[in-house]
């Protein structure tokens, strides 16, 4: 009796830790065979594992995950999820995958370093955070400045300066984000 399996990527448990900690629900979508893939689903710790998939059947189930959890990325290397990478909301290839792969992918991971992808997540959520915090102080200030000069506190080239200097403020904040670290 011989079996084969693939090897888990290295980084690949640590990964899905990680993702958990982020709160995100992982789904293998595979070809293998469903004893395969329960073992190294339980091995890493994925959610949910459905197996014996054809190309067209990850696509269609990456729409139906869609609909229940909204946005969806799809992580893949081979031809068989270029169909499911295409469909996903955002979709990383691995650098050592097909080139349909990388070519159908969003996000080429060229050093197949899976712990980028909770990295990616976590600066994206981070980034929207600073986003929203300079959107509320830009309009803040702008609203001040507006019904300051209206009432004539302060007069147009003292609003100028104001104005002028939330954005250096909004640009100082943004800045933060070059010392975000895994």
């Amino acid at each position: 009796f011989y079996a084969l399996a693939d090897q888990l990527k290295p980084g690949a448990k640590r990964t899905i830790d990680l993702l958990h900690e982020l709160g995100v629900q992982t789904v293998m979508l595979t070809g293998d065979e469903a004893r395969t893939a329960q073992f190294i689903a339980k091995e890493i710790g994925i959610d949910d594992v459905r197996s014996n998939l054809l190309p067209q059947d990850k696509a269609s189930i990456i729409k139906e995950l869609q609909e229940t959890y909204g946005s969806i990325a799809m992580v893949g290397d081979g031809i068989n999820d270029a169909p499911a990478l295409a469909t996903s909301n955002v979709g990383f290839a691995l650098g050592s995958g097909t080139d349909v792969a990388m070519e159908t992918a969003d996000i080429v991971l060229i050093q197949d370093d899976l712990e980028q992808i909770p990295f990616s997540l976590a600066i994206s959520k981070h980034t929207r955070r600073l986003v929203m915090q300079n959107i509320v102080f830009s309009v803040s200030v702008i609203v001040l400045l507006i019904i300051s000069n209206l009432l004539q506190v302060i007069n147009l080239p003292l609003g100028v300066i104001g104005h002028e200097g939330s954005t250096i403020l909004v640009i100082l904040n943004s800045l933060r984000l070059l010392r975000y670290r895994k």
